[in-house]
C-alpha cells in the first residue's frame, strides 16, 4: 500500500506552485497544493512573460487562453526622463521567437492556471485555508504541518515529496535556513499601479524610461478594451532611490505625493505619465529587494521553487518567468528518478545555478541598464541626437547579454526544449 496521500505536496497556490501541479498531473503524478489564503481573488498589478515562459504556457495547454486576456507585446522601448527616444526593439514573434511575449494582470494569469487545475486535477487539489507551518520528514515521505490561519491545527499532509512554493516569505526556507537574515535592499523602492487609458504608441509597447537617481518609469499595457471604447488597463511601476526600504509587502498601499514630484512634469507626445498617476486609483507600494542565491534548496525530500528559492529584484521581467520554468523541470526530474531525493537533487543541479545567475544579472545589468547608460553618458541632460550619445550597436549588445543570461535569446529557444 502507498503510504502517501500523493506524491507531492506543493505550499502555495502562486504561479510557480500551479504551474508545478499542472506539470505534474502531465507526467502522470500526482498532487495536492495548499494555499494559506481563504480565497484566492485577482490581486497585484502586472507582470511579463517572455517567450521561454510563454513556451511553457504553450506545452501545457494555455497559450491560448493567454493570449485572450492578455496584450501581445510587440516592442521594448526605451527613453531618458525628457521623453526622447533612447532605443526600441521588436518582442515576441515580431523578434523572431516562436512564441509571443504576453504583458498580462498577474491576476489574470493565476485565474488562468487555477481554472486549468481546477479542470485537470478537480477542485479539491486545491485547498484553500491551509497555512504551512513546517515540514518533517524520514526515509519514507513528508509530513507538512498546517493551520487554518488561526491558530488552529490541521490535518498534516502526508506525501513522497513536499515542494515550497510559497514566495518570498516562505515558512520552508525559514525553517531551511533559520539564521539567513533580512532581504538585501537595491537602494530602490517601487511604486506600482494601473490605470485605464487610450493605447498609446503601438498599443502593445513596453516602456522603460528614466533612470533611479532621477526617477524611473516602467509602463506597459495589460488588458484590451476595458470599457467597450478601446481603452487599455495600463500598468505602471515608478522606481526611485531611497535611503530607506519599504515594507516587503506586495499588497501594501502607497501614496502618490510620496514619488509624484519626479514625474510631475513628465507630459510627452507619446504619453502625458503625469496624467496616469494622478488618474491611478490604487496605489501600492513595495522595496526593489531579493536575498543572496542559496549554496542549496533541496534537503532530502523537500525543495524550494520560485520567489522561495530564488527571489531577485522585479527587473528584466523575469521573476515570474523563472518560476514557470521550475516547474517542468521538477517535474520532469520526478518522472525520470521517480519522488525520491534524487529527483529534487537533479531540479537543483539544473535550475539553482541557472536562476542564480538571473537573480545577480538582475543586480547589475537588467535590460534597465540601458537607460543608466545613456543616463551617465548625458549627465542626466537632453541629448539632440542619440547616435551622437551611444549606438545602436552597443544598446543592442547591452539587451543581448541579458537575454544570453536569463535564457530566452532567440538562438536559445530555437532549440529543442532543454533537458528538464
Amino acid at each position: 500500500m502507498n503510504p502517501h496521500q500523493y506524491d507531492v505536496a506543493i505550499i502555495g497556490a502562486g504561479i510557480g506552485g500551479l504551474t508545478l501541479a499542472l506539470s505534474l498531473h502531465q507526467q502522470g503524478i500526482s498532487c495536492r497544493v495548499f494555499e494559506a489564503a481563504r480565497e484566492i481573488r485577482p490581486l497585484g498589478a502586472g507582470v511579463n512573460l517572455l517567450p521561454h515562459a510563454v513556451r511553457v504556457m504553450d506545452e501545457l495547454g494555455l497559450a491560448g487562453r493567454l493570449a485572450e486576456v492578455a496584450v501581445t507585446t510587440k516592442e521594448s522601448i526605451f527613453f531618458n526622463k525628457f521623453g526622447q527616444f533612447v532605443y526600441s526593439e521588436p518582442a515576441g514573434r515580431d523578434a523572431g521567437y516562436a512564441w509571443p511575449q504576453f504583458s498580462i494582470h498577474r491576476g489574470d494569469l493565476q485565474m488562468v492556471l487555477l481554472d486549468a487545475v481546477h479542470e485537470q486535477l478537480g477542485r479539491e487539489a486545491v485547498q484553500l485555508g491551509w497555512r504551512c507551518l513546517g515540514v518533517e520528514q524520514d526515509d519514507a515521505g513528508v509530513i507538512v504541518r498546517f493551520d487554518d490561519g488561526d491558530g488552529h491545527e490541521r490535518e498534516p499532509a502526508r506525501a513522497a515529496l513536499a515542494v515550497a512554493c510559497d514566495g518570498i516569505h516562505s515558512a520552508v526556507r525559514k525553517q531551511l535556513y533559520p539564521d539567513e537574515g533580512a532581504p538585501r535592499y537595491s537602494g530602490v523602492n517601487m511604486w506600482r499601479g494601473t490605470t485605464a487609458l487610450p493605447p498609446f504608441l503601438s498599443g502593445a509597447s513596453m516602456v522603460r524610461a528614466g533612470w533611479l537617481s532621477v526617477g524611473k518609469m516602467v509602463i506597459y499595457p495589460i488588458r484590451n478594451n476595458v470599457d467597450g471604447q478601446g481603452r487599455q488597463l495600463v500598468n505602471w511601476v515608478a522606481e526611485i532611490e531611497a535611503p530607506q526600504p519599504a515594507r516587503r509587502d506586495w499588497n501594501r498601499g502607497g501614496r502618490l505625493e510620496d514619488f509624484f514630484c519626479a514625474f510631475a512634469d513628465w507630459h510627452f507626445d507619446w504619453l502625458d505619465v503625469a496624467a496616469m498617476l494622478q488618474a491611478t486609483e490604487t496605489i501600492l507600494e513595495y522595496p526593489m529587494v531579493d536575498q543572496d542565491p542559496l549554496p542549496k534548496w533541496s534537503f532530502g525530500r523537500v525543495t524550494l521553487l520560485g520567489d522561495a528559492a530564488h527571489p531577485m529584484v522585479p527587473r528584466g521581467s523575469n521573476g515570474a518567468g523563472q518560476a514557470i520554468l521550475d516547474g517542468p523541470s521538477l517535474a520532469q526530474q520526478i518522472r525520470t528518478f521517480g519522488a525520491t531525493a534524487k529527483a529534487l537533487e537533479e531540479y537543483e543541479r539544473i535550475r539553482l545555478k541557472a536562476t542564480g545567475e538571473v537573480v545577480l544579472m538582475n543586480r547589475v545589468a537588467p535590460p534597465d541598464a540601458i537607460l543608466q547608460t545613456v543616463h551617465e553618458l548625458t549627465g542626466g541632460k537632453p541629448f539632440t541626437r542619440i547616435e551622437d550619445v551611444i549606438s545602436r550597436e552597443e544598446l543592442q549588445a547591452m539587451s543581448n547579454r541579458y537575454k544570453q543570461v536569463a535564457g530566452f535569446s532567440v538562438n536559445a529557444l530555437s532549440q529543442p526544449a532543454p533537458a528538464r
